[in-house]
């Protein structure tokens, strides 16, 4: 599904945007931001995590990394980064293209602070060579996100 079923996603909960899709690989952030002519820290990252019992997707700068202590304070459980089959099957999206939208199956949202230092940010979208552009805030709405500081200084 992928890509399509963010397409879909769009189509429904926000029909002016549109996914961008890309020759060149965005499945890092370097890759990314070079292909979309942006700042490392635009690309909003999404890391899929086992929290306790709990999955839950965390989307944060791209240039962020996860503060365990500030994780473990914010969700009561030390964080562990989910295993690419099960992130895949959480999400319908591969490693590299995991994003919070058109997901098959409901999933606790959460993005970072670090993202409200940028007017807009790029997700991905679906797969390795798609994404797009939108305030950090409009991310946070579409997906039900709560707003946690979890990401080192």
């Amino acid at each position: 599904m992928s890509r399509e079923s963010v397409q879909a996603f769009f189509e429904v909960n926000a029909p002016d945007i549109k996914p961008v899709v890309l020759t060149d690989s965005t499945a890092t952030v370097a890759e990314a931001a070079k292909a979309l002519g942006v700042q490392d820290g635009q690309i909003a990252k999404t890391l899929a995590l086992k929290v306790g019992d709990e999955r839950i997707l965390v989307v944060m700068a791209g240039t962020g990394r996860l503060d365990n202590r500030k994780t473990k304070d914010t969700f009561g459980n030390r964080p562990r980064m989910l295993p690419a089959e099960e992130v895949q099957e959480l999400t319908s999206h591969p490693v590299g293209g995991v994003c919070p939208f058109g997901l098959p199956q409901p999933v606790r949202v959460f993005c970072d602070i670090s993202l409200r230092a940028f007017d807009v940010v790029w997700p991905a979208a679906g797969d390795r060579n798609s994404s797009v552009c939108l305030t950090p805030d409009r991310l946070a709405d579409l997906v039900g996100a709560e707003w946690v500081d979890v990401s080192q200084e």
